[in-house]
Protein backbone atom coordinates (compact mmCIF):
# COMPACT_ATOMS: atom_id res chain seq x y z
CA UNK A 1 0.00 0.00 0.00
CA UNK A 2 1.62 3.36 -0.80
CA UNK A 3 0.81 6.44 0.65
CA UNK A 4 -0.76 9.55 -0.56
CA UNK A 5 -0.04 13.17 0.94
CA UNK A 6 -1.99 15.85 0.05
CA UNK A 7 -1.02 19.95 -0.43
CA UNK A 8 -3.20 22.42 -1.07
CA UNK A 9 -2.26 25.68 -1.48
CA UNK A 10 -5.23 28.09 -2.06
CA UNK A 11 -3.43 30.93 -2.90
CA UNK A 12 -1.53 29.72 -6.12
CA UNK A 13 -4.24 29.10 -9.22
CA UNK A 14 -3.02 26.40 -11.25
CA UNK A 15 -2.32 27.70 -15.05
CA UNK A 16 -1.62 25.30 -17.28
CA UNK A 17 -2.46 23.13 -20.47
CA UNK A 18 -3.92 20.00 -20.95
CA UNK A 19 -1.64 17.75 -22.37
CA UNK A 20 -3.21 14.22 -23.02
CA UNK A 21 -1.57 11.26 -24.32
CA UNK A 22 -4.59 9.91 -24.98
CA UNK A 23 -7.95 10.54 -26.45
CA UNK A 24 -10.60 8.49 -27.09
CA UNK A 25 -14.32 8.68 -28.11
CA UNK A 26 -16.39 7.11 -26.20
CA UNK A 27 -18.09 5.43 -28.96
CA UNK A 28 -14.82 4.15 -30.35
CA UNK A 29 -13.54 2.62 -27.42
CA UNK A 30 -16.30 3.22 -24.78
CA UNK A 31 -15.89 0.27 -21.88
CA UNK A 32 -12.06 0.06 -21.78
CA UNK A 33 -11.75 4.08 -22.18
CA UNK A 34 -14.38 4.51 -19.44
CA UNK A 35 -12.54 2.26 -17.06
CA UNK A 36 -9.32 3.46 -17.55
CA UNK A 37 -10.81 7.17 -17.13
CA UNK A 38 -12.35 5.82 -13.87
CA UNK A 39 -9.14 4.68 -12.57
CA UNK A 40 -7.95 7.85 -12.40
CA UNK A 41 -10.29 8.97 -9.81
CA UNK A 42 -9.27 8.17 -5.73
CA UNK A 43 -12.69 6.57 -4.17
CA UNK A 44 -13.02 5.65 -0.71
CA UNK A 45 -12.93 2.21 -0.21
CA UNK A 46 -16.23 0.70 1.67
CA UNK A 47 -17.78 -2.49 2.42
CA UNK A 48 -21.44 -2.46 2.07
CA UNK A 49 -23.87 -4.45 4.35
CA UNK A 50 -27.65 -5.57 5.11
CA UNK A 51 -29.48 -8.46 6.99
CA UNK A 52 -31.89 -9.87 4.87
CA UNK A 53 -34.37 -12.27 6.41
CA UNK A 54 -31.57 -13.32 9.37
CA UNK A 55 -28.67 -13.54 6.79
CA UNK A 56 -25.93 -10.79 6.38
CA UNK A 57 -24.68 -10.03 3.21
CA UNK A 58 -21.98 -7.63 1.81
CA UNK A 59 -19.71 -5.91 -0.77
CA UNK A 60 -16.89 -4.33 -1.57
CA UNK A 61 -17.66 -0.61 -3.25
CA UNK A 62 -16.12 2.32 -4.43
CA UNK A 63 -18.81 3.34 -6.05
CA UNK A 64 -20.20 5.42 -2.89
CA UNK A 65 -21.37 9.24 -3.36
CA UNK A 66 -23.44 11.80 -1.40
CA UNK A 67 -26.29 12.71 -3.27
CA UNK A 68 -28.04 15.51 -0.45
CA UNK A 69 -27.75 17.14 2.94
CA UNK A 70 -31.39 17.28 2.87
CA UNK A 71 -32.00 14.62 3.86
CA UNK A 72 -29.05 13.35 4.06
CA UNK A 73 -28.68 10.58 1.14
CA UNK A 74 -25.74 8.66 -0.31
CA UNK A 75 -26.12 6.69 -3.11
CA UNK A 76 -24.71 2.87 -3.75
CA UNK A 77 -24.20 1.28 -6.96
CA UNK A 78 -23.75 -2.80 -7.09
CA UNK A 79 -23.43 -4.61 -10.63
CA UNK A 80 -27.03 -6.56 -10.72
CA UNK A 81 -25.02 -9.58 -11.90
CA UNK A 82 -22.75 -9.94 -8.61
CA UNK A 83 -23.58 -12.92 -5.95
CA UNK A 84 -24.80 -10.74 -3.36
CA UNK A 85 -27.49 -8.48 -5.84
CA UNK A 86 -30.30 -11.32 -4.84
CA UNK A 87 -29.88 -9.95 -0.95
CA UNK A 88 -29.55 -6.15 -1.44
CA UNK A 89 -32.80 -6.47 -4.15
CA UNK A 90 -34.77 -7.53 -1.04
CA UNK A 91 -33.00 -5.44 1.17
CA UNK A 92 -34.70 -2.31 3.16
CA UNK A 93 -32.20 -1.28 4.96
CA UNK A 94 -27.80 -1.10 4.40
CA UNK A 95 -24.98 0.08 6.24
CA UNK A 96 -21.83 1.61 4.25
CA UNK A 97 -19.06 0.98 6.48
CA UNK A 98 -16.02 3.08 4.98
CA UNK A 99 -12.62 1.33 5.62
CA UNK A 100 -9.60 2.18 7.58
CA UNK A 101 -6.13 3.01 6.16
CA UNK A 102 -5.41 -0.44 7.25
CA UNK A 103 -8.10 -2.62 6.09
CA UNK A 104 -7.38 -3.55 2.78
CA UNK A 105 -7.45 -7.37 3.97
CA UNK A 106 -11.30 -6.68 5.04
CA UNK A 107 -11.71 -4.93 1.79
CA UNK A 108 -10.04 -8.18 -0.27
CA UNK A 109 -12.54 -10.12 1.88
CA UNK A 110 -15.87 -8.63 0.66
CA UNK A 111 -14.83 -8.62 -2.72
CA UNK A 112 -13.47 -12.14 -3.08
CA UNK A 113 -14.97 -15.33 -3.47
CA UNK A 114 -15.61 -16.15 -0.04
CA UNK A 115 -19.12 -17.09 1.16
CA UNK A 116 -21.08 -14.53 2.52
CA UNK A 117 -20.80 -16.84 6.23
CA UNK A 118 -16.84 -16.87 5.90
CA UNK A 119 -16.43 -12.88 5.00
CA UNK A 120 -18.94 -11.84 8.24
CA UNK A 121 -16.77 -14.18 10.33
CA UNK A 122 -13.36 -13.29 9.77
CA UNK A 123 -14.50 -9.29 11.42
CA UNK A 124 -16.26 -7.91 14.27
CA UNK A 125 -19.23 -6.80 14.08
CA UNK A 126 -21.99 -4.69 15.96
CA UNK A 127 -25.62 -2.71 14.48
CA UNK A 128 -26.74 0.39 15.42
CA UNK A 129 -30.48 1.76 14.01
CA UNK A 130 -31.26 -0.71 11.35
CA UNK A 131 -29.83 -3.26 12.29
CA UNK A 132 -27.58 -3.34 9.37
CA UNK A 133 -24.42 -4.89 10.39
CA UNK A 134 -21.99 -2.17 11.18
CA UNK A 135 -18.16 -3.01 10.88
CA UNK A 136 -16.67 -2.23 14.20
CA UNK A 137 -13.49 -1.32 13.04
CA UNK A 138 -14.67 1.03 10.26
CA UNK A 139 -13.54 4.65 10.19
CA UNK A 140 -16.93 5.73 9.37
CA UNK A 141 -20.27 3.68 8.82
CA UNK A 142 -23.01 5.37 7.54
CA UNK A 143 -26.49 3.38 8.58
CA UNK A 144 -29.17 3.77 6.20
CA UNK A 145 -32.69 2.41 5.34
CA UNK A 146 -32.66 2.28 1.37
CA UNK A 147 -35.38 5.56 -0.32
CA UNK A 148 -35.41 4.30 -3.69
CA UNK A 149 -33.47 2.22 -6.18
CA UNK A 150 -32.89 2.27 -10.14
CA UNK A 151 -31.94 0.12 -12.48
CA UNK A 152 -28.88 1.81 -14.89
CA UNK A 153 -27.22 -0.25 -17.39
CA UNK A 154 -25.69 -3.61 -15.87
CA UNK A 155 -26.26 -1.61 -11.94
CA UNK A 156 -28.65 -1.36 -9.62
CA UNK A 157 -28.29 2.36 -7.89
CA UNK A 158 -29.77 2.22 -4.05
CA UNK A 159 -30.67 5.86 -2.52
CA UNK A 160 -29.94 5.22 1.18
CA UNK A 161 -31.51 8.26 3.52
CA UNK A 162 -29.15 8.01 6.17
CA UNK A 163 -30.54 7.47 10.13
CA UNK A 164 -27.19 7.30 12.02
CA UNK A 165 -23.72 7.91 11.52
CA UNK A 166 -20.70 6.52 13.39
CA UNK A 167 -17.73 8.02 12.94
CA UNK A 168 -13.45 6.87 14.45
CA UNK A 169 -11.59 9.87 15.54
CA UNK A 170 -8.22 10.62 13.50
CA UNK A 171 -8.71 7.45 11.45
CA UNK A 172 -6.77 7.74 7.94
CA UNK A 173 -9.04 5.94 5.38
CA UNK A 174 -8.17 3.46 2.51
CA UNK A 175 -8.45 4.88 -0.83
CA UNK A 176 -8.50 3.57 -4.15
CA UNK A 177 -6.63 5.12 -7.16
CA UNK A 178 -4.79 3.57 -10.21
CA UNK A 179 -6.36 -0.07 -9.34
CA UNK A 180 -4.78 -0.10 -5.87
CA UNK A 181 -4.90 0.63 -2.44
CA UNK A 182 -3.34 4.14 -1.31
CA UNK A 183 -3.69 5.31 2.40
CA UNK A 184 -4.40 9.09 2.88
CA UNK A 185 -1.92 10.81 5.53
Amino acid sequence: MSEMSLDLVASKPVSHEMNFTEFAQVADNGVQAFKDGMASLGSAVNVVTTMVDGQAAGFTATAVTSVTDTPPTLLVCLNRSSSVFAAFDKAQTLCVNTLAADQAQVSGLFAGKLSQQERFDSVAWQSFVTGAPVLAASSTAFDCKIASRSTVGTHEVFFCEIVGIGAAQQISNLVYFDRRYHKLT
